[in-house]
Parts: C-alpha cells; structure tokens; sequence
C-alpha cells in the first residue's frame, strides 16, 4: 500500500464529506455514550450537518489554511487540515480523517508527519492539535502521539440546565 500525498482538489470536497462523515461517526457515538442523551442533544443536534459544514469551510476557505488528501489508487482515504500563524509561529491541525476501511495501517501518522514538515517550512515553531479524552478519540490521540505530539490532559465539564 503506498499512500501519496497531495493538495487537495476542489471537486473532491463531498468524498471528503463523506469520508470524515464516516470516520467520524464513532466519535459522536462515543459522545452520545459519555455525555448521555440530553446533553448530546444539546451539544450536537445535527452533528452531520455541524461536520458537514466544517469540512467544506475548511476545504474551500484556505488563507494560512492549508489541506492535504492521503491517496491511494487515485482515491482520497484520508485528509489532514491545518492553519498556520505567522503572528506567534504556530501551526494547528484543525482536522484529520482517515477513511474507517484503511484506518489502523499508519495513514493518519503519515498526514500528522507531512503536516509538521510543512508547518516547519512555513516557519512555525510550535504545532498544536486538538482532540478528544473519550474512548471515540482514541485512533486520533494513537495517531498524534506516534507522529511526537506530547498530550496535555485536560478537562471539559457540561451540566444540562
């Protein structure tokens, strides 16, 4: 299996979609369980669409936004997303997604790898990311980790009222 790397293209915007749609689904599960029903619900009444949304805002608005596909056989199987600051030299990966049917053979530590090295060639000092403590998030933090992010744990708390 070899994954090539490449900018992404704007008529693959809706397989990226659906891919991170895909991958994303046992994470909002994961969500639903910990959070319980009414909470859920509230946070996340239409988490497709809020994702939906994201994605294509993140593939089509790229100023200090750049975007990634991992590609294999000609297919987008994964993408990673990140921004870059020239103010503080920081660059922060706002998403990453692994299609669920190639997951587990490297190919989001190979996007989390090639984002860094081009943060490092845009001049940033520090690279940020972002995810989740619940089990949902577990490939992701696996996947950070491998590519030498150093995890500060932290705390979200939420309270229905």
């Amino acid at each position: 299996m070899e994954i090539r790397i490449r900018p992404v293209r704007d008529d693959e915007i809706d397989d990226l979609v659906r891919l991170s749609l895909a991958a994303w689904a046992p994470v909002f599960d994961s969500f639903a369980r910990v959070l319980g029903a009414e909470i859920y619900a509230r946070l996340y009444p239409d988490w497709r669409a809020g994702q939906r949304a994201t994605v294509e805002e993140v593939c089509r608005h790229r100023e200090h936004r750049f975007v990634w596909v991992a590609d294999l056989d000609g297919r987008a199987v994964g993408f990673v997303a990140y921004a870059v600051s020239t103010d503080d030299g920081v660059g922060e990966v706002e998403l990453l997604a692994v299609d669920p049917g190639v997951q587990d053979r490297g190919i989001g530590t190979e996007l989390n790898t090639f984002a860094l090295g081009k943060m490092k060639e845009h001049g940033m000092r520090l690279a940020v990311a972002a995810t989740g403590g619940d089990p949902g998030h577990a490939p992701a933090r696996r996947s950070y980790e491998k590519a030498g992010y150093v995890a500060l744990p932290l705390a979200r708390y939420y309270k229905a009222l």
